[in-house]
């Protein structure tokens, strides 16, 4: 139920929502490939992107059949899509509107931000099925606390919204009828600010949390932050501050 609805064209498009219905609601390989593209192609002009869908589910994870018949294609192209969520320069932003399980869960821990609707569930049940949600216990795992996740993993159970908010996999619940506009006005806040300063505070935010110890991240934190300075966003921003002091 993910792919990529085209906004009307602006002439200062700042960011780009895709939500279309499929027939299904599972990330099989085809649809893993439809949103692996979009997100490759995804043009310099949009700011931030949000990923959605419509229905009950947001999305159930993987398909059990193709589970079964083309297992490592499957979960390497999956782990190349959340990956990519990761090191793409915008901001990404998870709409859920309802449920999200296993690798759907995955997708709403693997992008940078989520706004979730109070009827939205989420959990890992695979164990359920005697499958460990291994891949999904990747981003998990770098969203929630150790005890939390590994609850989540080892029940099967699925949380609710205002759970997931304490958790830390989400930042906010708002009542269904609000998602829209407050996950909009969330991109649209982050879409005013420097692109320069928005995209290089991505990279450098997951970079220093891969860095061996304190010393070396606030290291690498120096030196972005010091090249940040030097950019005429930035620059600018500050003059116009002074100014107003």
């Amino acid at each position: 139920m993910l792919s990529k609805i085209n906004l009307a064209p602006l002439p200062n498009k700042r960011f780009e929502y895709f939500d279309r219905d499929f027939t299904e609601m599972f990330l099989r390989i085809s649809n893993i490939l439809i949103l692996q593209n979009i997100i490759s192609h995804s043009i310099q002009s949009v700011r931030v992107l949000i990923i959605g869908a419509s229905g009950k589910a947001y999305s159930s994870g993987h398909d059990l059949v193709e589970v079964q018949t083309n297992t490592h294609e499957l979960f390497e192209k999956c782990s190349q899509v959340m990956m990519s969520l990761n090191t793409l320069p915008q901001p990404v932003i998870a709409m859920v509107q309802g449920i999200a399980t296993a690798a759907g869960c995955q997708l709403v821990a693997s992008c940078d931000l989520a706004v979730a609707s109070d009827k939205a569930k989420f959990g890992v049940s695979g164990i359920n099925l005697g499958l460990f949600c291994s891949t999904p216990a990747v981003a998990l795992s770098r969203n929630v606390g150790p005890k939390q996740a590994m609850q989540m993993l080892l029940t099967g159970d699925l949380i609710s919204a205002h759970e997931a908010l304490s958790y830390g996999l989400i930042n906010k619940v708002v009542p269904q009828r609000d998602l829209h506009s407050e996950t909009i006005k969330l991109a649209t806040s982050i879409s005013s600010k420097s692109s320069f300063a928005v995209r290089l505070g991505k990279k450098m935010f997951y970079k220093q949390l891969q860095c061996n110890n304190l010393k070396d991240a606030y290291s690498f934190a120096t030196e972005q932050i010091v090249n940040n300075l030097q950019h005429h966003d930035t620059r600018r921003g500050i003059q116009e501050f002074l100014s107003r002091v």
